[in-house]
């Protein structure tokens, strides 16, 4: 997966599943690495660091 913040309107076509997935300019999130590829070629979109991830311990309330 890639991270990536749509700087313009992109729609994405995976060639398997025959359906359309459409990302509004100003979403950012994770992707398939080919969505993203497609999409910074276009200039529709910039890659962008993943946020951190968690250390999966609960925060405990005392």
């Amino acid at each position: 997966m890639a991270h990536v913040r749509f700087v313009a309107d992109f729609d994405y076509r995976p060639p398997v599943f025959g359906v359309t997935l459409a990302y509004r300019a100003g979403w950012s999130g994770p992707v398939k690495k080919e969505c993203a590829d497609q999409a910074v070629a276009q200039k529709k979109a910039v890659r962008i660091k993943p946020p951190p991830r968690s250390t999966g311990k609960a925060a405990e309330n005392d």
